[in-house]
This record gives structure tokens, sequence and C-alpha cells, in this order.
């Protein structure tokens, strides 16, 4: 077992070192271009990541960023509706978009001789989109339709939706990402081209590359296509600071389901906002102590031993601009009541915070932990993707050298005490999906259990968000 325990150390040593080869630039117009060689495959990943996102929305505006990212694709001064995707179609690659509470990005992968093309395409629509009317008519239909498929339909989204309105008071994680049902009715064309004229510069962004590619013919390329392009005035958000909790928050969310769903959340710090830096590795290793795989507490004594949850999940994301949450969630099992599920929950909760976590659960849990994060490294677009990550939320891209070794500094103490800090009753937000009749509304409704298996996945990586 030791020689096990030893084997994501081993890999660490090429893994994470690697990184150091991390090249950065920044052009005159403030665009950061970053740039990670990986030449086991002659394929590269090129993205584009914007300092925007539904946390920067002004209430009347929600999900103005992810129907800007849907019209990022629908024509620019010299480029039809469409024409974008069919060019990197031609030339054999793919390419999508996503937005997030913090952000919106844009890739594409192709062969590594290809890059130029995507440059080329990126820098286009940066600064030369057009917005045609008719475009964005149509385009809002399928953003509400959107909505109505991943949110309104299915329970899970919406009790997720409501609670997470419930959590926060201020904080702008209130609203969903793709908006406010109001907000979509009543968005215009001209909204979309004061957001895109207000966030959409150069100085507003990070380019990132990796792949097989050459550094500095990278930086040229960047120079050449993106370099001419003006600098934007960008402002800042304005902060909207999130008051202290001074109580327990519940609600019920009643609609069409098969099975009852549970969900809490507790208020948590993140790297950017923590007093102590060690409190949000301490609060990830915890919720892998927690939902950790098939040896994690959940799993081996609620799911498997006491047999009252079809599945339980925990979840914290540190990658944020602002503070988030700590969060459970689960769906109990035939023949338990959702109480019973919040007392098994709660139990958890009570010994991590009174009893210190062996050594050696400590260690198997981050064996597995910092094995997951070095095998992440396999995919190029994932290594871009935390580069991008990190950057556009103010960490800066560094962050991926000491990420491992500060996982590996906590200790059962650090455990034990954020969980006594941060998971307590009067910071917590209780949310219980009430299942109605699958035929109430003619909506067929979403298995939970599936639901929630999925939402603790997106929770775990930070992808709370829509891609287009």
């Amino acid at each position: 077992m030791r020689k096990l325990l030893l084997l994501p150390a081993l890999l660490l040593g090429t893994a994470f070192n690697a990184l150091a080869e991390v090249h950065e630039r920044v052009l005159d117009n403030g665009l950061k271009v970053l740039v990670k060689p990986d030449d086991r495959a002659p394929i590269v990943t090129s993205q584009v990541w914007y300092k925007v996102g539904s946390s920067y929305e002004p209430g009347g505006l929600t999900g103005v960023s992810h129907a800007l990212e849907h019209m990022m694709f629908k024509g620019t001064e010299n480029l039809e509706p469409g024409e974008f995707s069919e060019i990197i179609a031609e030339n054999g690659g793919d390419e999508n978009a996503f937005t997030g509470t913090d952000y919106t990005a844009y890739f594409q992968n192709l062969a590594a001789d290809r890059l130029e093309i995507a440059f080329e395409l990126e820098a286009e629509r940066m600064r030369r989109l057009t917005l045609p009317e008719d475009e964005f008519e149509k385009e809002l239909e399928v953003v509400k339709e959107e909505r109505r498929l991943r949110t309104d339909d299915d329970p899970q989204s919406l009790t997720y939706e409501q609670f997470a309105a419930t959590a926060f008071q201020a904080s702008p994680y209130r609203n969903p990402v793709i908006g406010w049902p109001s907000d979509l009715g009543s968005m215009q064309v001209e909204d979309l081209r004061a957001w895109y004229r207000k966030w959409y510069a150069p100085n507003n962004a990070t380019l990132v590359v990796v792949g097989d590619v050459d550094p500095e013919q990278v930086f040229k390329l960047a120079e050449k296509y993106f370099g001419p392009l003006a600098a934007g005035a960008i402002a800042p958000p304005k902060p909207r600071t999130e008051p202290k909790q001074r109580g327990e928050r519940r609600l019920v969310v009643k609609a069409p389901a098969k099975e009852p769903y549970l969900l809490i959340g507790y208020k948590v710090p993140v790297l950017a906002s923590a007093n102590e830096q060690w409190e949000p590795y301490a609060l990830e290793i915890l919720a892998s102590v927690l939902d950790g795989g098939a040896s994690a507490r959940f799993s081996r004594e609620l799911v498997r031993g006491e047999r009252v949850a079809a599945s339980a999940g925990a979840g914290y994301n540190a990658f944020t601009r602002l503070p988030g949450l700590f969060t459970l969630s689960g769906v109990p099992a035939g023949g338990h009541r959702v109480d019973e599920l919040e007392q098994a929950l709660l139990r958890q909760v009570e010994r991590v915070r009174t009893e210190p976590v062996a050594p050696e659960e400590l260690a198997r849990i981050r064996t597995q932990l910092i094995a997951a994060k070095v095998y992440e490294r396999d995919s190029v677009f994932y290594q871009a993707m935390q580069l991008g990550q990190l950057e556009t939320v103010g960490l800066g891209w560094e962050l991926v050298d000491e990420y491992v070794n500060r996982l590996s500094a906590v200790t059962p103490e650090q455990v034990q005490a954020v969980a006594a800090k941060y998971l307590v009753p009067e910071a917590r937000t209780v949310a219980r999906l009430e299942p109605q009749p699958l035929d109430q509304t003619g909506v067929q409704g979403r298995d939970t259990q599936e639901a929630d298996i999925q939402h603790t996945a997106a929770i775990n990586i930070g992808a709370e968000g829509y891609d287009g």
C-alpha cells in the first residue's frame, strides 16, 4: 500500500514541474498570452477567456453574457452568420464556447498547423461583431428554449436555481447564468451591443494556447492578428458584498419529479477571499473526505452502510471571483424520507466538526485527489482550462504550480478547523424538492438521482455555466 500511495508523488515530478514551461507575454493593447508546449500529439487548443460572466450583470440584464456568447457565432464585419464554425470544421477542428459566473470563454481544437486560422477568426470577432437584429431574435428563442429544457423542466436544476437565490442576498451569484425568464423576455439586441462594447476588448481577455507549438511562433501570430486591435476602457464591476448570514434559511421547491431532492449549502471563503490561505485547500480536502469516490464517507456510510441515500454528494470550488458555498446534496433511498437523509448528512457534518480525520483516511483521500489532478493533465484542453480559469478570476496562472503542494500540506487538524468554523447552522441554507405528479404539466421529468450526480460533478469542476 505504501508504494501505491507514493505513485502520485512520482507523477508530480513530471506533470506539475512541466508547468514551469508556461510562457507569458502581454501585448501593447493589454492582451495576455499564455503558451504551454505539449508535443505528445500534433494538436493544439486555443482559448480566449474574457473577464465577464453572469456575476458582472446588473438587475434586469441577467443572461446577457450567455446570450452574447451565442451571438458571437452570428456574423462579423467579414464573416457571415455561421461562417466561423464552417471554417473551423473545414479545417478538421471543433469549437464551442461556455459562459460561467466569472468568465466567458471561446475555444478551438485543431491540428497544430492550423492555429493561425483560429487566431484570425477570434481576432475578427473580438472587435468586429455585427450583432444583426434578425439573428438576435432567432437566437434569443434558442436561449429561452435552452432555459426551458435545462432549468424549468429539470427539477434538480430548478431547485438549485431557487437555492442559490435564497442562499445569496447581495452577491451576484444569486442570479442564474442563463438569466431570469423576465430578463430574457425584455432583452433587446442593443443590450448585447452595449455589453459587447463594455467588456470585449484585448485588455479584458487572456489568450491561452496549449499543444504542439513553439511559443515564439505563437507570440508572433498573436501580435499579427490581435496586436492591431484597440484596447477598451474597462472599469471593474462595483463590489456586491454578501452580508453576514444570521440564521438558517429554508425553502421548498414544488415541481414535477420522480424523487425528492435535498440541497444544503454553507457560506465559505475561496482563494480570492480567504484570510487564511490554507483554508480553501482544507475545504477541498474536506469535500473529498465526504464525497471522494466509492471509499469516501457518504458512499461508504450513507449509500452502502445505512442505505438512507440513493446518492449523496459534496461540492466546493475554490477558484471563483467571489465567496461561494460548500454544498451537500442527495436523494433519499427507497423507503426513506428526505428528513432522514437530512439528519444523516448533518450527522456527517457534526462528525467532521468534532473529530479529526484519521491520518490514514486523509492520506488515502489526498492521494486519490492528487492523482486525479495529475491525470487531468493528459488533456491539452484541460491544461488550458486551468490556466485560463485561474488567470481570469484573478488568482494568476502560476497557482497551478503550487496547487498540489498546498493540498499535500493540509493536516487533519486543518480539515476539522474549517468544518468547525464554516459548517455552522447560522450560515446554512437548506432546499428541498417536493415532487409533484409528473403528468401535472405534461413534463416527463428527469431522474433526480442522475441529476444529483451530475450537479455534484459540475460543482467540483466549477462548471456552473452554459455552453453555447
